[in-house]
């Protein structure tokens, strides 16, 4: 049964990716995600449905549109596959419950938002106002450890919100300051804290790679590196924190 979930929740995944490829489209651009049909961006034909089913339809329209034949991004296929593997993961770490759902949904947000930061260096709004939610319905669920939480949203937000102070604007962004409140009130104090130093640790690897090998702009987009940190702890946080208190206390 476990396997079972775990397929659906994949296939599910899958669907919510091609939702979510409308979502780093058009939010930048201030479009609506639910109004306007999908269409072509070269022709602007509007796209059948036969055509928007997930992975399937790019695999046999061969990654082409199918009225002006134009390349269509291999973004949409990679979206929708990330998006269903990481809801696998997370029902696999955490089993089919409220929290894996809660976890998955939020995956999704964090991908999309991630890829808009990656290219704009900002996260829209929308995306830290829908994981706080996602928070608020984890507090509602876990009542008796309210607490958790509502420290969790304060701790590492109130700390970034002291260096977006200090520093102008200049050392953290406002969009940085919110993910990490809505975060916490969804993870709860330990797991959002673990989620910090995660994402610092892996965006200062990582970037500074990435400007030795592809000259990459010294500016860094902090939302991708603070998301993939959440997501670990997410998946493996409760495991990280015991074996560092195992090793070190």
């Amino acid at each position: 049964m476990q396997w079972l979930f775990t397929v659906l929740t994949i296939i599910y995944g899958i669907i919510i990716g091609s939702f979510l490829n409308v979502c780093i489209y058009r939010i930048p651009k201030n479009e609506s995600v639910v109004v306007v049909r999908s269409h072509c961006m070269s022709c602007g034909k509007q796209i059948k449905w036969y055509d928007l089913v997930p992975l399937i339809s790019f695999l046999l329209l061969r990654g082409k549109c199918r009225y002006c034949k134009a390349k269509l991004s291999w973004q949409y296929p990679a979206v929708e596959a990330l998006n269903g593997i990481l809801y696998g993961i997370i029902v696999l770490a955490n089993g089919f419950n409220i929290t894996s759902i809660l976890y998955c949904l939020a995956t999704s947000a964090l991908l999309a938002l991630s890829i808009i930061d990656w290219r704009t260096y900002e996260i829209p709004v929308s995306f830290n106002i829908f994981i706080g939610i996602l928070g608020i319905i984890r507090l509602i669920v876990d009542y008796p450890h309210w607490y958790r939480y509502v420290i969790g949203m304060v701790s590492v937000s109130g700390f970034l919100l002291l260096i977006l102070l200090i520093t102008k604007g200049r050392g953290m962004g406002g969009g940085d300051v919110k993910l990490m409140a809505a975060a916490g009130l969804l993870l709860g104090w330990k797991l959002i804290i673990l989620s910090l130093g995660l994402g610092c640790v892996l965006g200062s690897v990582i970037h500074i790679t990435l400007m030795k090998v592809k000259d990459k702009d010294r500016v860094l987009a902090f939302g991708p590196y603070l998301s993939l940190g959440i997501y670990i702890s997410m998946v493996c946080g409760e495991q990280i924190i015991r074996w560092y208190l195992h090793m070190f206390m």
